[in-house]
């Protein structure tokens, strides 16, 4: 556009270049016109000069200029107020499209049948459904609700703000109805999940004689997809073809995305590979339906050929969704170059690209990463401590979970249910009873407590924190319960030895709504394990495939092993690993040898032990497991063999860990622990128990101290053990009538049980100790166990 010369321009010159920059929305050349105008003061008042300002800042997007312009016309007309009106609906803030809709009612300017539907836009973008109602009122009095411009308006004001009823009434007394008309009644109901209504709604647009555009298809295949109903699709998809719209990228997108969604990922290819022009969303949809479905390295190799294609922008929802995909496959390498792409494109700034990153880090473990992308984030939400609480609790840091979400309560941000159900596992794992307590109530005040999931994961909390008799109180209460409950609740009275209340659970679950799984049977049989059971136990397993349709996994055999093995029916046991229908594991042989452990067969512990070397060891466990038996047995260089073998395998000892919650603080413990503040009168409290114990006829038992050393150091290594110390810790810190609780990351020794038996006839305390198998609960110098563990 040329410079304007002169002063004396025409009025009529101004108004032709204003509406060449409407037309080429040229924002710079508009603004060097309306700085000419504002010098020849000659015109600067004109209106039509003024109006057509409004326009070509309403044009180019600049509602704010346009507005200041607006402002100064003093005699503005209908069409002009619709042009702004219609602006802010546009571009908002949309609260200003209504504003300047009231604005002109106040001049007594009287709306034209334009004018409502850019109002309605706003209303319904605002969810404003009052005012929305209050401008119907009005169009009704103005005499326009048969028009079928503005009662389309109406239709889909009332269809997205969730009105279908008020929707639908007016939708079928229209006199005429026209495709937009139809879209937005087949838009609502899509868009609020009413699949068979959003059906019918093309069937009876297509008998009406108006045949659906790519915009009803684009509407109506996200309802499908999401419903899962393969053969409507399939028919929209035949209409499709013949109406050769097919080929519009953003139907063969929706095409996409509904065979994505329904599981016909051959099909969502087929469309995808034949799609000549892919935009940024047909990637995603790609990539999500191959993830959405487990096909993780699909969605992974996707992603790549989307890079290299070079030709779309890559949202940070499609990192999000490559992201799942890594931390399903566990490809940190991949992961991490994500990581590094989306911080050279500013990705990472992004708190939903943040969350993928840090669940991604997490459920990987790696923490350190996790935690320091966290501290990095400057926005953090409800998803981003849920990603860090879950990854803690799955990778054994529940103290670091209860820190994070002592951080997230401080920080003001409301908890959800996904939170929740993080957190209850870590205050299980720590036993950490009142800060589960705490979060019980916390749930109630939200209302949540009623959720099924949320029930269980009370219940298992509640199991592990040795109140299996709040856990039974939430269960009874629970509204609705389904197989993870019974499971729950079988479960947790099997590690408290209570084999007799699981089997009548299992009697009451046979008579109800769930019906038993596999993972039904493994807490049953675990239950009857930890009870002595062993008949009880045999009759479930043989008519666990007759009467239940279920074949035995390899987890119960591993029961089985267990409950025979415990039992000292040795030979039984060997014997049924040996007729097992497949090929026993390491878990298989490790119950094995645990058994062996308990009942101090060396040589049959040895041939046991062969096979585990054969198939390698998981962990630490059985090494350990054999050199205790050497060691019980005084074979000390065969034990000092095993560990050098360990060593040389890569395997370290776990040390002994035990603790205990006080006040809300969990105290931890290992063997000889000299660390903690009251370290003085623990030992103290210590040696005093020890001498009354003696008095009883207490004996250290010094085949539990798996190294070669004096009588007297082994009985003062056993008096220190961790769970030793924890419970002398409790006595000291807790009033004679609160129990006392303690949890141990390994197997209680033999020597700590019958000790704290007797510790608990001693100090008339009732104490609970909750090992890696199940709970102990000791009452005046007895356990419920009945020394069966």
């Amino acid at each position: 556009m040329l410079d304007i010369p002169s002063e004396n321009f025409g009025i009529y010159t101004y108004i032709h270049l204003l509406d060449t920059c409407i037309q080429s929305k040229s924002l710079v050349e508009g603004k060097k016109i309306h700085e000419h105008i504002l010098k020849n003061k000659t015109h600067i008042t004109k209106t039509i000069l003024l109006d057509k300002l409004t326009c070509m800042y309403l044009a180019c997007g600049e509602i704010d200029l346009a507005r200041s312009v607006f402002d100064q016309i003093p005699r503005r007309n209908v069409i002009l107020w619709n042009s702004m009106i219609r602006g802010y609906a546009w571009k908002g803030p949309l609260d200003q499209a209504i504003g300047v809709y009231y604005e002109m009612l106040d001049l007594g300017i009287k709306p034209n049948k334009f004018t409502f539907p850019f109002v309605l836009k706003a209303c319904s973008g605002l969810k404003a459904l009052e005012i929305g109602r209050e401008i119907h009122s009005y169009v009704k009095r103005s005499g326009l609700e048969s028009d079928v411009y503005v009662c389309t308006a109406l239709v889909d004001f009332y269809a997205k703000c969730g009105c279908l009823v008020e929707a639908k009434n007016l939708f079928d007394q229209m006199p005429q109805r026209d495709v937009v008309a139809w879209n937005a009644m087949i838009a609502g109901s899509s868009l609020h999940g009413f699949y068979e209504d959003t059906v019918q709604l093309v069937f009876n647009m297509q008998s009406s004689g108006t045949s659906p555009n790519t915009s009803t298809l684009v509407a109506v295949l996200p309802t499908i997809g999401q419903a899962k109903a393969l053969s409507q699709g399939k028919n929209i998809h035949g209409y499709s073809v013949r109406k050769m719209v097919f080929e519009d990228v953003m139907v063969a997108t929706a095409l996409l995305d509904m065979y994505g969604k329904c599981g016909s990922l051959d099909y969502a290819r087929r469309i995808f590979d034949t799609t000549s022009l892919k935009n940024e969303v047909t990637w995603s949809a790609m990539i999500g339906a191959y993830v959405l479905y487990d096909h993780m390295r699909e969605g992974v190799e996707t992603f790549d050929q989307m890079i290299l294609d070079g030709t779309v922008s890559i949202t940070p929802a499609t990192l999000g969704t490559v992201l799942r995909a890594c931390s399903k496959l566990a490809d940190m390498s991949k992961g991490r170059q994500i990581h590094g792409y989306s911080i050279k494109r500013g990705s990472i700034v992004d708190i939903m690209m943040g969350n993928s990153l840090l669940a991604m880090y997490s459920k990987g473990g790696i923490l350190d990463d996790a935690f320091r992308l966290f501290d990095e984030m400057d926005t953090k939400d409800t998803v981003s401590y849920s990603a860090m609480i879950s990854g803690c609790v799955q990778n054994g840091n529940a103290k670091d979970a209860l820190d994070t979400f002592r951080g997230m309560q401080a920080s003001g941000i409301n908890a959800d249910t996904a939170t929740m159900v993080g957190i209850l596992p870590a205050c299980a794992h720590l036993n950490a009873l009142q800060h589960g307590r705490c979060n019980h109530a916390y749930l109630t005040v939200r209302g949540f407590a009623s959720n099924t999931s949320i029930c269980n994961a009370l219940i298992d909390m509640y199991s592990k924190c040795g109140r299996i008799d709040f856990a039974r109180e939430v269960f009874n209460r629970m509204p609705k319960r389904d197989i993870v409950s019974w499971n729950a609740i079988i479960a947790g009275y099997g590690i408290h030895g209570r084999g007799g209340e699981a089997l009548l659970l299992f009697h009451n679950l046979l008579n109800d709504d769930p019906k038993p799984d596999y993972v039904t049977f493994i807490c049953l049989l675990s239950a009857c394990s930890h009870s002595g059971l062993i008949a009880e136990g045999k009759h479930w397993f043989h008519v666990m495939p007759q009467d239940f349709n279920i074949v035995p996994r390899m987890e119960h055999y591993i029961c089985m092993v267990d409950l025979l093995g415990r039992g000292g029916l040795l030979d039984e046991a060997y014997n049924f690993i040996l007729k097992m229908p497949f090929e026993p594991d390491v878990r298989v042989w490790g119950a094995m040898l645990s058994a062996c452990r308990i009942h101090e067969n060396i040589k049959m512990g040895e041939e046991v032990s062969k096979n585990v070397q054969r198939l390698g060891p998981e962990g630490t466990g059985n090494f350990v497991l054999l050199s205790n038996i050497y060691s019980a047995g005084g074979r000390w260089d065969d034990a000092a063999n095993v560990r050098i073998v360990q060593k040389e395998q890569g395997f370290k000892k776990s040390p002994g860990c035990s603790w205990v919650e006080i006040t809300g603080t969990v105290h931890a413990f290992v063997g000889g622990d000299r660390s903690h503040p009251l370290s003085m009168k623990i030992y103290e409290k210590l040696d005093e128990l020890s001498v009354e114990m003696k008095k009883l006829g207490y004996q250290a038992d010094i085949g539990f101290v798996l190294q070669d050393v004096e009588v007297e150091e082994k009985e003062r290594s056993l008096l220190y053990h961790s769970e030793k110390l924890a419970v002398a810790f409790g006595i000291l810190s807790l009033c004679p009538s609160k129990p006392i609780v303690v949890t141990k990351n390994l197997r209680i020794c033999g020597d700590c049980h019958s000790a704290i038996k007797l510790i608990s006839k001693i100090t008339k305390r009732a104490i609970s100790v909750r090992d890696a198998s199940r709970f102990h609960h000791f009452s005046d110098g007895t356990c419920n166990c009945e020394d069966f563990w």
